[in-house]
């Protein structure tokens, strides 16, 4: 893990930055078609960072062009595996050369706190990588059991073309967990960056060509979600699209591919997850710490953030407390100072979304807010279950405590819901927490502790969600992958006639 420097040191880094401002399309920056471009704000100070390219259906026409044309060639989708691996192994060998750069383009254009960026999401951008290429020349094809007359072989193959819509709030993260797997595979790929948070994918692209990967296999096309997003999700030689975000965004690229060529669509959207604390939790201080982390973690900017706090009435009052004392080393403030655990949030649509859930006489620390986009962590109490603010996902750094008797009434609001993304759970007693996780539907759940898995195990959602696939582990290789069944006839036989 890189060490974190000072908060001078940080904003030095800031001003000695070369934004790169324009699409990069088969190798190369290049200005949208129309020249129209659109402005990136730093949302922690409301200023201008650069004039990024704004794309339209002109520019995703030629881009899939020419990513057809590098997968066609094969000068990738058909070099060996352990070629392709080489290759992302350098592009991650790359990435942790220019770390702190890449750190503070990220805080900048995405109001993060500059320590998660330096311990958290580049670390973990740098080892999906990695995994992913360790994985690409370790995944066997398979046989049936077509006895001895045939030879039953399924092989993968990559889809093709693939289509990486990313969200604003992990956008280096995502947009390894998405091109990992989709390039190991052998397809070209096409990302779409939040148009919020385009810089760093631009600057991957970059480092992508420098890691010898051929013109055409990693193009980044940056603009609206209409410009550039629906185009693709409806352009008929776009064979898969792999889409994180939210659910309602989410919708629409499923009817996108049922208007188009039936591409495959994999969603990963949004949660209201829950974390269960029974009364016979124990260590209810590290309980609070894993709480706190959960719940306000990137500004509670996380589609898994545990919102809900669903505790036993005879302990509440007991984690509050605890809850309420280690929030005190949760400051926030200007991201690149790296005693901040808390930043900005994304931009201003997105801080008023999140402030109009502020309106709340149950408040027991923060509802505070600060221009341009900041908001103080909150923590809301005595939340009906049914409320507004129980049930839609804030995205921002409030927690709804909900108040239960008894372990099925905890079970039965932690369903609640109409997602089913992540889940906590917290007890000493082994047989309630492995019936909670069996009994909560949720794509991951975890128990004693906040978190996701790692990169080897799968991230996906039950409900609304999530659709068609998982991000990480070897099962996101399936997504970015064609099954083919070669059926080898080994008889010796004469085919029997048929009798009408």
């Amino acid at each position: 893990m890189p060490d974190l420097l000072t908060h001078e040191e940080y904003q030095a880094i800031g001003k000695s930055l070369d934004f790169p401002t324009n699409a990069f399309i088969n190798g190369q920056f290049q200005a949208s078609k129309s020249g129209n471009t659109f402005e990136t704000i730093n949302p922690a100070t409301g200023q201008v960072i650069a004039k990024i390219a704004a794309c339209n259906a002109d520019d995703v026409e030629h881009t899939v062009i020419k990513a057809r044309e590098a997968f066609d060639q094969g000068h990738w989708s058909k070099l060996h595996p352990s070629e392709r691996k080489e290759a992302l192994i350098k592009l991650s060998k790359l990435i942790k050369r220019n770390i702190q750069e890449l750190a503070v383009m990220e805080s900048i254009d995405s109001g993060k706190p500059i320590r998660d960026c330096v311990t958290i999401d580049l670390p973990e951008t740098i080892n999906c990588l990695l995994w992913h290429a360790e994985a690409v020349d370790k995944i066997y094809d398979q046989t049936a059991p077509a006895g001895e007359d045939a030879l039953a072989v399924i092989v993968r193959e990559p889809i093709g073309v693939v289509g990486c819509v990313l969200p604003w709030n992990f956008p280096l993260l995502m947009l390894a967990w998405k091109i990992a797997p989709a390039l190991a595979a052998g397809n070209s790929v096409i990302v779409k960056p939040a148009e919020q948070t385009s810089l760093t994918a631009l600057r991957i692209a970059e480092l992508s060509i420098e890691a010898g990967m051929p013109r055409g296999v990693f193009n980044v096309l940056t603009g609206m979600g209409p410009d550039v997003g629906q185009p693709l999700g409806l352009h008929p030689d776009v064979d898969m699209v792999s889409f994180t975000g939210s659910t309602e965004t989410g919708r629409r690229f499923l009817r996108y591919s049922a208007d188009s060529n039936l591409k495959k669509i994999v969603l990963e959207c949004g949660g209201k997850n829950p974390a269960i604390v029974l009364d016979d939790a124990e260590e209810l201080d590290l309980v609070a710490e894993h709480l706190i982390s959960a719940s306000f973690w990137n500004m509670g900017e996380n589609c898994s953030a545990n919102s809900r706090l669903i505790v036993q009435e005879n302990i509440k009052e007991a984690l509050l407390d605890k809850m309420l004392a280690h929030l005190r080393d949760w400051k926030t403030g200007d991201p690149l100072d790296p005693s901040n655990y808390l930043g900005s949030l994304v931009d201003v649509e997105h801080f008023k979304k999140v402030c109009s859930y502020l309106d709340n006489d149950n408040i027991i620390t923060g509802g505070v807010t600060e221009s341009p986009c900041y908001v103080l962590p909150t923590i809301v109490d005595k939340v009906d279950p049914n409320s507004k603010l129980a049930q839609e996902e804030v995205f921002g750094p409030i927690l709804s405590v909900i108040t239960v008797k008894s372990f099925d009434e905890a079970i039965a609001v932690a369903n609640n819901t109409d997602y089913g993304l992540a889940a906590s759970v917290f007890t000493a007693n082994g047989k309630k927490a492995i019936r909670a996780a069996r009994s909560i539907k949720a794509g991951t759940v975890t128990v004693n502790c906040y978190g996701e898995g790692d990169m080897s195990t799968p991230f996906g959602g039950y409900k609304q969600s999530g659709f068609g696939g998982r991000d990480n582990s070897i099962h996101a290789h399936d997504q970015y992958t064609e099954l083919k069944t070669i059926w080898i006839d080994l008889s010796d036989r004469a085919p029997e006639e048929s009798v009408d």
